[in-house]
């Protein structure tokens, strides 16, 4: 899609067949594709399968699709196209700068206790290794920045989301990795709550590595994650996977790693997710990130003036499109709100429901889930 006029909210909504019917808040979990992203990638698909093999090359084909899509990417979270890795998901991303360090028994890993199980286990597997794992614990989303700076004091590595997955905070993120960066720990972001929702730019962050994927708040397909690695930092990692796009000349003996972030790339990827990727970012640019920020502010803000305020578990004002609110039985609920079409999602910890608002939605999507949500008080 060639953007050329101002989309609206309402607009975006209209092109997302899901959105038709039913009322969809789980937009922190998967976020719906509109048709043209979709298409997008049909359409890739039929060029390389039907066309390219004669009239161009299979391999070139995609190559130039990636290259599209890191370009795209970089811009949009404010990097360079050599600083972007197309992963297929945050999880992957994550595991790719773990496996590329050379780890030894007694270094230390630092999460959260708010992290996504993609920033738990692959430190849970590293710990049968003999790398200690620490968890600074948390307060209702929040981090307390001493607390932080003790546990990453002799750390490796720093692992920590931008948004949290449990109550829809904001971490302050360029504190945590100052601090971080003062004893030389290595800092890793999972942000893969913030691309479509929020602003992002990596270099304001000015972490050493940050994973991400299209297929929630941009309105992506799955299969489309990407990560960004500063320039300086990626020479120092030595990814384990190694295929032909992770080297300068996959026939050479001995190889070198590819400059930049595209080591962390392997092989035969489809590339169909990240034409989808660069289709979708464009949408969202096109209703523009200020905007949509803007709107999910009211719509959460909307709903959390809903409920009481000894049920609410995120920000009495909402610091993104994530609310978390108690109920007695968090399964339970979701079943029966999916029963009448309103579709949100259980969380195990805290054990509550969790609504996930975007720009796309309504107030009457808020208000039905509010009504939904009655009998629960």
């Amino acid at each position: 899609m060639q953007p050329s006029t101002t989309m609206t909210p309402a607009e975006l909504r209209a092109d997302i067949p899901a959105l038709q019917e039913g009322t969809y808040l789980n937009f922190g979990a998967h976020g719906p594709s509109p048709k043209y992203v979709v298409d997008a990638a049909d359409e890739f698909v039929r060029e390389h399968e039907y066309e390219s093999p004669i009239g161009d090359d299979p391999y070139e084909t995609a190559f130039r699709a990636f290259d599209r899509t890191r370009a795209r990417v970089a811009s949009f979270v404010g990097a360079n196209p050599d600083e972007v890795a197309l992963t297929e998901s945050t999880t992957a991303g994550i595991n790719a700068v773990a496996n590329a360090i050379d780890w030894e028994p007694g270094d230390v890993v630092v999460r959260t206790a708010l992290e996504h199980p993609a920033g738990i286990l692959p430190w849970q597997r590293l710990e049968r290794e003999g790398v200690e794992v620490r968890v600074v614990e948390t307060d209702a989303g929040r981090i307390d920045l001493e607390r932080f700076a003790e546990a990453v004091a002799d750390a490796r590595l720093a692992c920590f989301s931008a948004v949290t997955w449990t109550h829809g905070t904001r971490l302050p993120v360029a504190k945590l990795v100052d601090i971080a960066h003062e004893t030389g720990t290595f800092t890793l972001v999972d942000a893969v709550q913030v691309p479509g929702q929020l602003p992002m730019d990596v270099k304001e962050w000015g972490a050493d590595a940050v994973a991400a994927a299209g297929h929630k708040w941009l309105l992506g397909l799955w299969g489309g994650g990407f990560l960004s690695v500063d320039r300086d930092v990626a020479e120092g990692l030595e990814p384990r996977t190694v295929g032909y796009r992770s080297v300068e000349t996959p026939t050479a003996d001995p190889y070198e790693y590819a400059a930049g972030a595209r080591r962390f790339e392997v092989g035969s990827a489809n590339p169909a997710p990240h034409v989808a990727l660069r289709e979708a970012i464009d949408a969202i640019d096109e209703v523009g990130i200020d905007r949509i920020e803007d709107r999910v502010r009211q719509l959460a803000g909307r709903l959390a003036d809903g409920v009481p305020a000894d049920r609410l578990r995120s920000p009495s004002t909402p610091e993104s499109g994530l609310v978390t609110i108690d109920v007695d039985d968090p399964a339970a609920t979701v079943e029966r709100l999916a029963a009448a079409g309103i579709v949100v999602r259980a969380l195990p910890q805290p054990n509550a429901v969790r609504a996930s608002v975007h720009a796309v939605n309504t107030a009457s999507d808020v208000d039905r889930l509010l009504e939904g949500l009655e009998r629960e008080w």
